[in-house]
């Protein structure tokens, strides 16, 4: 059975500033990739029924994969969701990204959900790699000129 996995983070960024991220190529394309991984957004057209395809290539092999989805849901700065699905066969499935921000006091928070995993993606790697591109998420977005 596919599986869920959720995410609580807090920032110190303005919404604005995070919505933006999670849709400009060139940002997505410095956060996303897990450590190890470069990030490559070949297309995205951040609008509902937009889609968007991106690649991961493992630097040291040089493995590639590769997944894209649509955009089901845009409201600015407030909340995003849109499906992923890999290229992979092995990868099967359509998985359902929720992103939700909200400003508190010192920045955003964000819930993640990401439901529809695949079985053969173990939850634990999910968390790993949401982990690492969270904390570059961060380094981008609170960083000040």
């Amino acid at each position: 059975m596919p599986h869920t996995i959720s995410l609580h983070r807090v920032l110190r960024a303005p919404a604005e500033r995070i919505y933006r991220a999670l849709l400009d190529p060139d940002a997505l394309a410095k956060w996303m990739a897990p450590n190890g991984y470069t990030a490559n957004v070949h297309h995205l057209d951040a609008q509902v029924g937009g889609s968007f395809r991106i690649s991961f290539t493992h630097f040291s092999s040089g493995h590639r994969h590769a997944f894209g989805g649509e955009y089901l849901e845009l409201i600015p700065n407030q909340r995003l969701r849109y499906t992923d699905q890999f290229d992979d066969p092995k990868l099967p499935g359509l998985i359902t990204v929720t992103i939700v921000l909200k400003s508190v006091s010192c920045g955003t928070e964000l819930h993640i959900t990401q439901d529809g995993i695949p079985d053969v993606i173990p939850a634990e790697s999910c968390y790993l790699g949401w982990q690492e591109t969270l904390l570059l998420l961060g380094m981008l977005v609170e960083a000040e000129a």
